[in-house]
């Protein structure tokens, strides 16, 4: 079986990898984390004593991030997490985590996925004839509604199309499925 030496034949560079996968985890936060300064705390706008005389410290808002209920001082504020990284840097991710998934014989080849019903069972019979076990990523290059129902049920089981494929996911996986018309794909992608 002739393979697309393009994807697969990258030697391992560790540092282009982790910086992809941590610009790609950083693009997934959401960020929608708030808490208030004293100016949005509710209340607070009356002096609460007067400045001397009473004894006690001076103070000027019972919304005072030293009271009970008081604000926040510099509060998490909604934001996004995203940084751009140059698409080079990311394609050798991909051909690198993929050339090593080859290289430690975790990829599988077919020329086309199919079930002969679109049942998990079948789909369970697919992957032992396979030889797969543990996690499993499927790669199809288009979609294909009887494999997938037939398959997406198992555990540890991910079935995604070729242009959803994302750093995360290869470095989770024990084994990679893929069909030709997705290295096809994959090849005009990160060639």
């Amino acid at each position: 079986m002739v393979v697309a030496e393009k994807i697969f034949n990258e030697e391992m560079n560790m540092p282009v990898v982790h910086e992809t996968l941590r610009w790609y985890l950083a693009s997934r936060r959401q960020g929608t984390h708030a808490a208030k300064t004293r100016a949005e705390v509710s209340g607070g706008g009356v002096k609460p004593w007067r400045q001397k005389g009473t004894g006690r410290a001076r103070a000027g808002s019972i919304r005072s991030p030293l009271w009970r209920k008081g604000g926040v001082i510099f509060p998490p504020k909604p934001r996004d997490y995203a940084y751009s990284l140059p698409e080079k840097v990311r394609k050798l991710a991909y051909r690198v985590v993929l050339s090593e998934l080859y290289r430690s014989g975790r990829v599988k080849i077919f020329e086309k996925f199919s079930l002969s019903q679109p049942k998990t069972k079948e789909g369970a019979k697919f992957l032992k004839e396979a030889a797969v076990e543990g996690k499993v990523l499927v790669v199809m290059g288009e979609s294909m509604p009887d494999f997938e129902r037939g398959i997406r049920n198992l555990k540890e089981v991910r079935v995604i199309l070729e242009k959803e494929l994302n750093i995360h996911d290869l470095l989770n996986c024990d084994w990679l499925m893929l069909d030709r018309s997705a290295v096809a794909k994959l090849e005009k992608r990160l060639g």
